[in-house]
């Protein structure tokens, strides 16, 4: 059975910074990554890495954030920073085999300005 749980949201003033961190189990996961929903907007890709470390960003997140993850934990992680009020959303974690993808329940981020 798979699991995906992210954790590391919550509320920050606009130019502070927040990580968030996301632990898959029960298989093995090629790629996993970030995406965010803003309320009224469709989900979004934030960032992305391969277990080979290629890391793919939105443009409006470059320079501002940064993907990792360590595979022997199956996790990811996102340092968030320069954050500001329109990175507001839920963020999710996806972890994706060869055959399917996985979605956590999600994580709070408020930027407030």
């Amino acid at each position: 059975q798979v699991q995906v749980v992210e954790s590391g949201g919550g509320l920050v003033q606009a130019g502070g910074s927040l990580r968030l961190s996301c632990a898959a189990s029960g298989s093995i996961f090629n790629a996993m990554g970030w995406y965010r929903q803003a309320p009224g907007k469709q989900r979004e890709l934030v960032a992305t890495i391969t277990s080979g470390g290629r890391t793919n960003y939105a443009d409006s997140v470059k320079g501002r954030f940064t993907i990792s993850r360590d595979n022997a934990k199956n996790s990811v992680y996102l340092q968030m920073n320069s954050l500001k009020p329109e990175d507001t959303a839920v963020y999710y974690c996806r972890a994706s085999t060869v055959v399917d993808g996985y979605w956590g329940q999600g994580t709070q981020v408020t930027v407030s300005s």
